[in-house]
């Protein structure tokens, strides 16, 4: 999935302003400034629109865990070079705190009927035989339930819910 996409979800769904946006990139170990988070949050077809790195992205996300669940003492978090679904899907899951009960009812508030079986499968070490890869849509779909879980079908923050602003 593209890390662009998943950056304005989160965004989205946290109902972040740019500047606290900034503020997870630092818990993530990544200074940037406002003006790096505008390119990276523009639509896919605006020429203007800035990639956002692997790097950058399990950054932002190591930030959203330290923001959720604090520091860990003695332990550095290392944005990895390299991401792939799995790991996005892993690192949200962390920082959300969710266990898999959590992760099935996300799933049904997009109307997909998944299995512990199957969600046990994308968190496996990709050495292990029952190991699966996590695909665009899987991860897509995870975020918008996350997206309705948090601001409602119609893109409103539902009352209750906190807002990460």
């Amino acid at each position: 999935m593209n890390n662009n996409d998943v950056l304005r979800r989160l965004r989205f769904t946290f109902d972040y302003a740019d500047d606290k946006v900034v503020d997870i990139f630092a818990l993530g170990s990544m200074s940037i400034t406002e003006d790096q988070v505008k390119p990276w949050l523009l639509k896919d077809e605006d020429p203007a629109q800035v990639k956002l790195k692997d790097v950058e992205l399990a950054s932002f996300l190591n930030g959203l865990i330290v923001l959720n669940r604090g520091k860990k003492e003695g332990v550095e978090m290392v944005a990895e070079r390299q991401l792939n679904n799995n790991q996005i899907f892993r690192k949200l899951r962390i920082a959300l705190a969710y266990k898999d009960t959590d992760i099935i009812s996300i799933y049904d508030e997009v109307d997909m009927i998944i299995s512990k079986g199957e969600l046990s499968a994308i968190f496996r070490n990709p050495k292990q035989s029952q190991y699966r890869a996590c695909q665009d849509q899987f991860l897509r779909n995870f975020l918008l339930g996350l997206q309705y879980r948090h601001r409602g079908k119609k893109g409103e923050i539902k009352p209750g819910v906190e807002s990460g602003s």
